[in-house]
């Protein structure tokens, strides 16, 4: 869970309790604000929980946890720099927390990562950005569970604005040469991922 990632790891960067749960309670307000539903708590639990797998390959997992907690701390359907304005927010807080220039900036790179999806020569970096695609790779069923909660998140929009906007993401994922930039995650959820939007484009018409 979530919670339990980021407030062990806080624990071992501060003794700052007070400012520990400040943090843990503005990320929950945050992500259980009703218009989400899929950018909540349980897309940051089902991401740590994909990254918790391959602890061992990361090289910096403090920053990392703090990245998968504020990456969507801003989100807001009607703007473009969400990436940004997150980072702001994430690069500012970990500064009270570890005034390490390195880290804060790994911290933002990575989450500003999630705006593309590019690949990175960080290898945090790619594996954050890949977990951050694994429902993409999920079997049909709950890639459209997925599908649908992005819908909602996304109902201001009339279909024939959505849907020509949907079509545009899909093939810019499929024009990849590679979805996921990991070899861990490339394996285990390139092929789906692939089949996944391929059917979901072919319904969307």
């Amino acid at each position: 869970m979530i919670e339990t990632h980021f407030k062990t790891t806080l624990s071992s960067i501060t003794n700052d309790t007070a400012l520990t749960e400040r943090f843990w309670q503005e990320v929950t307000t945050e992500y259980n604000k009703p218009d989400r539903h899929y950018h909540n708590l349980t897309h940051l639990n089902h991401l740590v929980n994909e990254l918790a797998t391959i602890k061992d390959n990361i090289n910096d997992w403090p920053v990392l946890v703090f990245s998968v907690a504020f990456h969507d701390i801003v989100y807001n359907v009607l703007q473009k720099d969400n990436e940004e304005k997150s980072a702001d927010i994430a690069v500012e807080r970990l500064s009270l927390l570890q005034p390490d220039n390195e880290a804060i900036e790994k911290c933002r790179e990575q989450i500003l990562a999630t705006k593309n999806h590019a690949i990175s020569k960080c290898s945090d970096t790619n594996y954050f950005t890949d977990a951050d695609l694994s429902i993409l790779g999920q079997d049909y069923d709950t890639y459209k569970k997925y599908t649908r909660q992005i819908r909602k998140e996304y109902r201001i929009y009339p279909d024939f604005l959505y849907r020509p906007g949907r079509r545009k993401v899909l093939k810019h994922f499929l024009e990849m040469p590679a979805i996921f930039k990991t070899n861990y995650f490339n394996e285990k959820y390139e092929q789906q991922a692939r089949e996944n939007m391929l059917k979901e484009l072919k319904e969307l018409g």
